[in-house]
């Protein structure tokens, strides 16, 4: 058995498809991908996924194996950086993720925390969504990132804000005269829904609906920003969303606050309590002052 078997199980899995974790994964051929995975369950001994036209499914000794196969491939990137970081240990690497769109508010003023580091350290810095990040994190690829609390991963989280949601919609549609949006003004209108890798925010948003009594069910999903900004001009639709994504709003979409209780999600720092940098524990002990620092901006 080797690490690309874990490598292209992981990610059927992950994808719920053979063609999508194929294509947009692995980069390679559907068949070639088929054949490795029944490589896999020769190996194994068992019958991992069960395929049908609406994609695979994992069976009981797969989701098994699923846990297993993600925590030795964690283990072995883990190892990969610590190798790596031996070999080179000149300058301390400290690497930082965020939610897209959130490095306009926070990366300036992490930036500023370590400012004092900087001569002595590498500083990288990358964006996607939040459960590949959580991700990064417990796989040691990233030491800390700004990112909703994911609960299928070990990790410590310490909210840093609390972020409001607000409608987006046309910049001509009939709801942009209002000063605030109910959830009642929603029904009806084609309603963009989050995705798999937003299941944070849709559990929020999910939760507010059906506390308000209100009833939609997306016309279409989506988990970019970029996405949902142009899926709102371009189908006329309205969504839900933190606020900070009106920092990408182009002109042909605007935003208005909810009316009532609005509903808010937390903005957290994620990090493993197992990772011994000293930049990080340095970074954390000024959560406070970095909140400020934003907070006083905003």
């Amino acid at each position: 058995m080797e690490l690309r078997h874990l490598r292209y199980f992981v990610a059927v899995a992950e994808t719920g498809s053979l063609t999508v974790a194929a294509e947009r994964r692995l980069h390679t051929s559907q068949p070639s991908l088929s054949r490795q995975i029944k490589d896999l369950e020769d190996q194994v001994g068992a019958d991992l996924l069960v395929r049908s036209a609406r994609g695979v499914t994992l069976t009981e000794a797969g989701k098994v194996f699923f846990d297993h196969a993600r925590l030795a491939l964690s283990q072995v990137d883990a190892a990969v950086a610590a190798a790596r970081k031996a070999a080179q240990p000149g300058k301390q690497r400290f690497a930082m993720g965020f939610l897209t769109g959130q490095e306009m508010s926070w990366l300036p003023e992490a930036m500023h925390i370590l400012r004092a580091e900087l001569p002595n350290i590498d500083v990288t810095v990358s964006s996607d969504y939040s459960p590949d990040l959580a991700d990064a994190v417990a796989r040691g690829q990233l030491d800390l990132a700004f990112l909703r609390a994911e609960p299928d991963y070990d990790l410590t989280y310490q909210p840093v804000m609390q972020e409001p949601l607000v409608v987006l919609m046309p910049s001509d549609h009939r709801l942009a005269s209002h000063q605030t949006i109910r959830p009642q003004d929603l029904v009806g209108e084609p309603f963009i829904g989050m995705g798999n890798k937003a299941t944070v925010l849709r559990a929020v948003i999910d939760a507010y609906l059906e506390q308000a009594g209100v009833a939609i069910t997306p016309g279409q999903v989506v988990d970019n920003p970029a996405m949902v900004m142009s899926l709102v001009a371009s189908t006329r639709g309205v969504t839900l969303i933190p606020a900070y994504a009106q920092n990408l709003m182009p002109w042909s979409v605007v935003s208005r606050p909810l009316a009532g209780q609005v509903p808010t999600i937390d903005l957290a720092v994620g990090y493993s309590k197992a990772n011994p940098s000293p930049i990080l524990k340095m970074f954390l002990t000024h959560l406070d002052e970095l909140m400020a620092r934003v907070a006083g901006k905003a």
